[in-house]
């Protein structure tokens, strides 16, 4: 099966590819297709994050498990599409370079039988440029019912023994 998929970037400008991509695919093709859409090098690190409809992130896929101790890191060669993408959970947030931090909202459009004689991954459709810088994040948590500023009005009552480093 084909799946036809929008990859819109995170920005108040429209810009997004439409890209159609084998659903036996792995992630690491498909975050390689989509650097390429893009026009970027494809030399940093990214990750993909399972989200809820209304985009809320859940789940890391990396593209390198980063940590000492072999973890529990789901990764992008290990994990493909037709597993993680599906009409009942059309959406993923693709996070590429982790110090510009390009975020992208990606979901699946359509899937399609796969035609003879094309060639996969495709471009379908390109629509505005990548800007030169990232797009600015804010990084706000929600607002909580926790009051950190009454936490603590007196430091002197703690308890800590004086060579606790």
């Amino acid at each position: 099966m084909i799946y036809k998929i929008r990859i819109i970037l995170d920005a108040e400008e429209d810009i997004f590819r439409d890209l159609e991509i084998e659903a036996h695919n792995s992630l690491e093709d498909f975050h390689n297709a989509i650097t390429q859409a893009f026009g970027f090098l494809g030399n940093e690190m990214a990750s993909f994050y399972t989200c809820n409809d209304e985009w809320q992130q859940d789940e890391e896929i990396a593209l390198f498990d980063m940590s000492d101790s072999g973890s529990d890191v789901r990764l992008m060669n290990e994990t493909f599409l037709e597993d993680i993408l599906s009409e009942e959970s059309p959406k993923l947030i693709y996070v590429y370079d982790f110090l510009s931090m390009w975020t992208f909202f990606v979901e699946l459009a359509d899937i399609e039988e796969k035609e003879d004689g094309r060639s996969y991954p495709n471009v379908l459709f390109s629509f505005g440029e990548i800007p030169e810088t990232p797009p600015e994040r804010s990084f706000e948590a929600e607002n909580s019912a926790f009051d950190f500023d009454d936490t603590f009005e007196n430091y002197d009552d703690l308890d800590f023994d004086e060579n606790w480093n």
